[in-house]
């Protein structure tokens, strides 16, 4: 039963500005429950989850799935007062990092991105993008893996958007050559790069390891544009690699990518680079 019902949802994160909703949430699905006049212990057997879990989502101190909402909605005759709050949750399992960083590529017109170790996030399959994080130490909690896992899922929805925003993605060779995951699973995320370079939207392009001088050294460097003129990006080599929106420090970032970007392979040529790595596989 303790493995199911750690599935209910997501720990909260010490000092989340979500932590006061998640509480809204759980004190408004106790008062359903007892207006119900179901005990705890009896609601959590309907719902196929401890007392405990029941206990820890109605203090706030876990975050509840959407479904589990559904369901408990049903459940409590609640009228959908606990639907209501099913995409707020949704939101809320994502770290705090990733919300912000899926804020900010929500409403960019224009991304530059450069990656030189890993492949970008927005870039990656599931598999892949599980293989990669499972080779991070300290090894992630399986509850901190799942909501990383669902975190960079969710900001791959900047694909489906309407207006699309132009995206450019540079990428060095070695990020196309290191068999995260094996054999099978490089394949099949270079596969999905040729897929996602084909789109009208976005250019890709691939730094080759010949290349001897290019200012991408210090790490990796991502710009996002906004309609209102305004920017903010990063990088692993200045400015701590904390996130920047002076003009000065972000035409430094621009000056950066724009040699970066022209010393690249062109995307024709790119994609044609891709395919020569994936047949020698």
């Amino acid at each position: 039963m303790n493995e199911v019902a750690d599935e209910a949802g997501w720990d909260v994160e010490p000092g989340d500005e979500i932590e006061p909703l998640v509480q809204a949430v759980g004190r408004l699905l106790k008062v359903c429950r007892e207006a119900a006049g179901m005990r705890c212990a009896e609601f959590g057997e309907v719902m196929g989850y401890g007392e405990d879990m029941i206990r820890k989502i109605e203090r706030g101190q876990r975050i509840p799935r959407p479904e589990f909402l559904d369901r408990a909605d049903d459940v409590l005759g609640a009228q959908g007062h606990l639907k209501a709050f099913k995409r707020d949750m949704e939101k809320a399992r994502y770290p705090k990092k990733v919300r912000e960083l899926a804020d900010l590529e929500g409403r960019a017109i224009e991304l530059l991105m450069y990656g030189n170790h890993n492949m970008h996030g927005l870039l990656q399959t599931e598999e892949y993008m599980r293989a990669l994080l499972a080779t991070w130490r300290p090894a992630y909690s399986s509850d901190e893996f799942e909501r990383m896992v669902a975190g960079r899922m969710a900001r791959k929805c900047i694909f489906s958007r309407s207006p699309a925003p132009e995206l450019s993605f540079v990428q060095e060779e070695v990020t196309l050559r290191r068999p995260i995951g094996g054999t099978m699973v490089l394949r099949r995320q270079l596969e999905h790069l040729l897929e996602v370079a084909r789109l009208p939207f976005v250019e890709l392009q691939v730094m080759p390891t010949s290349r001897a001088n290019h200012p991408g050294t210090g790490g990796q460097i991502q710009v996002l544009k906004f309609g209102d003129g305004t920017a903010v990006g990063r990088t692993d080599g200045d400015f701590g690699g904390r996130p920047v929106s002076n003009p000065r420090q972000l035409r430094l970032l621009d000056l950066r990518y724009g040699i970066i970007r022209a010393q690249a392979l062109t995307p024709e040529e790119s994609l044609a680079f891709i395919e020569q790595v994936l047949g020698e596989l």
